[in-house]
């Protein structure tokens, strides 16, 4: 019981840096240039935990895949940037022309922003665990997306709940606003990525 106690409040402390420093090197890269690769650096870290490699140093470990993986993660946060755009101007453009043929047009876009987000859900997990081509990872992404519509939910109702919470509590927010749910995403993922592990190990060849 007390050993359970001491791993979980080294697990909270340890999330709560995590959140701090995926905070400060988001404002640190002005945050254009630091969100993205800092989200990438905080997801590689909780990957490292998952693996059970929860002893390697919190700071040097961020700050190694925060640089690492700088100029890649900020590619993926510029096609992020530019699909959002495009989105964006299309919703404007449908509201100022709302005749029935625009309607004809919400339907496919509101289905491709609904699997952009969900394909984004898996992105950041694909990036940290699999060492793939910059393409490769989106496509990952999706097709791991497409067959885990549970684990889809799963990290959904996770996200609701968590945000839900938070805006009940907002001192949360600061302290585990983005390392909580970015461990709820790769915890649920990294399940995702064994299972089909397994399921490809088994296969006969």
């Amino acid at each position: 019981m007390t050993q359970s106690l001491y791993k979980f409040t080294v697990w909270i402390s340890q999330l709560a840096i995590l959140n701090l420093l995926w905070l400060g090197f988001s404002l640190l890269g002005f945050v254009v240039f630091g969100f993205f690769p800092a989200t990438v650096a905080m997801f590689i870290v909780l990957r490292s935990w998952l693996r059970g490699e929860d002893d390697l140093p919190i700071f040097s470990t961020f700050w190694r895949a925060f640089r690492a993986e700088f100029f890649k993660a900020n590619g993926y946060g510029l096609i992020i940037v530019g699909i959002g755009v495009i989105v964006y101007s299309n919703l404007v453009f449908m509201s100022v022309n709302d005749s029935r043929s625009m309607l004809l047009f919400h339907i496919p876009l509101y289905t491709f922003v609904i699997f952009v987000a969900l394909t984004l859900l898996y992105l950041f997990p694909v990036y940290a665990h699999y060492d793939l081509g910059f393409f490769h990872t989106i496509k990952q992404a999706f097709l791991i997306m497409m067959i885990q519509p549970i684990q889809t939910v799963v990290m959904l109702v996770g996200i609701v709940a968590s945000v839900v919470v938070m805006r009940f509590i907002p001192a949360l927010s600061f302290f585990f606003g983005g390392s909580f749910i970015a461990l709820l995403i790769m915890a649920t993922c990294y399940h995702s990525f064994q299972t089909i592990e397994q399921k490809q190990k088994s296969r006969p060849n």
